[in-house]
């Protein structure tokens, strides 16, 4: 039995990977500032007695005692990040050199969730992890593009100058249950349009590309990167190489609700990527992983979670 740090751990993914971690015996430490992620989450882990949850804002040292630390502390979605860049960035940055710190002292393994934000708008198609990106530094999304890519610098420096064990991955569009229904991503977005009637926003014409990943398989990604040895540090792309349009993405939507609703088409904001989609070549080899879900099965259980969140909770 290890005893594993997630902090983040009741956002999103971090929900997910504290689950999965507890099923296969882990004692789990969920750190989180529930900024942007809910207690609902992670309910269900709260009477099991390999888990334990505790409010801490990860910008401020931290000091336990565990065995590994997945750091996935910060806003992801461009609606939370950007509602407060300096915090997102002191998340991105000073939230990697404590767990760094905590890691260093302990001497043990740490994974870092990246993401194909640090790609940028990118000029190069698919995106290999050998890409160094096209990002803005002084857009609206660089205090999470930059502050992940400055994350990244520390892990690197970390195991350059301390030989310290990391774990690097990239993490491309993903979705499922328990994403929260305000972020403002376009799976979440359009599910919940479609499932009220409501008219469904796509920003741009349409056409720009995304690549969506089913959490189930992303997790499996984090767990098969984490079991690596130490040669291997990463970055590793974690995502599904299947590309769709946000149009098709839409238009899947409204066939799985069966709604009525219609598509409108508003600016696309500042930075918005045109392209997104991970070679996964790397992870193939050395984690031996690739997705299985396909999206149109992805989209009818997160379908499935969104409309029992309305139904039994009233959430709009």
């Amino acid at each position: 039995m290890k005893r594993v740090l997630v902090t983040g751990g009741a956002g999103f993914l971090g929900s997910h990977l504290c689950e999965r971690l507890v099923e296969r015996g882990d004692e789990v430490l969920c750190v989180d500032n529930l900024f942007t992620s809910r207690k609902d989450n992670i309910k269900e882990l709260m009477d099991n007695k390999n888990f334990e949850f505790m409010r801490h804002d990860v910008t401020f040292p931290l000091y336990v005692e565990v065995d590994e630390i997945y750091n996935l502390a910060c806003p992801a979605s461009p609606v939370h990040y950007q509602f407060d860049p300096v915090q997102t960035t002191k998340t991105s940055v000073m939230g990697a050199i404590n767990m760094l710190g905590l890691a260093k002292r302990l001497k043990i393994k740490i994974f870092q969730a990246s993401t194909s934000e640090v790609y940028g708008d990118p000029e190069v198609h698919p995106q290999p992890e050998t890409y160094k990106g096209a990002v803005n530094p002084i857009g609206i999304r660089a205090c999470y593009d930059e502050g992940k890519r400055c994350a990244e610098t520390l892990f690197f420096d970390y195991n350059r100058q301390h030989n310290l064990d990391i774990k690097v991955a990239r993490i491309f569009n993903t979705y499922g249950p328990k994403m929260h229904p305000q972020d403002g991503r376009v799976v979440s977005n359009f599910i919940m349009q479609a499932l009220q009637g409501k008219d469904i926003t796509i920003y741009g014409d349409g056409k720009q590309t995304r690549s969506f990943c089913y959490v189930d398989d992303l997790i499996n990604g984090f767990i098969k990167m984490m079991a690596t040895d130490s040669g291997f540090t990463g970055p590793v792309n974690l995502g599904n190489p299947n590309e769709f349009t946000i149009l098709e993405l839409a238009e899947l939507v409204i066939s799985k609700v069966g709604s009525k609703s219609k598509i409108i088409y508003n600016p696309l904001p500042q930075d918005d990527p045109m392209q997104r989609q991970p070679d996964i070549t790397l992870a193939k080899k050395e984690l031996n992983w690739e997705p299985k879900v396909k999206l149109e099965d992805g989209i009818v259980k997160t379908i499935e979670f969104f409309d029992k969140l309305i139904k039994d909770k009233g959430v709009t």
